[in-house]
């Protein structure tokens, strides 16, 4: 039986898109998504290894893969628990253009 090391938190594996720049996660249905909440929460941290490595191979896809650390909110969604991490959500810091021009945050 496999134990867990102490201290793993769930992971979401991100990057940015290679053509178009935008902040990108690897989602539930093992694509890549452009919404924070599709993103698939790691709990195994083995699988977060593979992923990563697996991303960082997927060099004519995506720029910089890392995994980040992010928490399941009671609604089922994952959330950030870094801020740095909120702001790369929303999109560029100016406001109205990219996803705060779309208002679904």
């Amino acid at each position: 039986m496999s134990r867990q090391p102490t201290g793993f938190t769930g992971k979401i594996l991100t990057a940015n898109h290679l053509l178009s720049g935008e902040v990108i996660y690897f989602g539930k249905d093992h694509t890549w998504v452009n919404r924070f909440e599709l993103a698939k929460v790691i709990t195994d941290p083995l699988a977060a290894i593979d992923l990563l490595a697996e991303a960082e191979g997927q060099t004519n896809t995506v720029v910089g893969p890392y995994l980040i650390e992010a928490a399941q909110s009671i609604d089922g969604c994952p959330t950030p628990t870094h801020f740095r991490e909120g702001f790369r959500m929303r999109g560029p810091s100016n406001m109205f253009h990219g996803k705060q021009a779309e208002q679904t945050l």
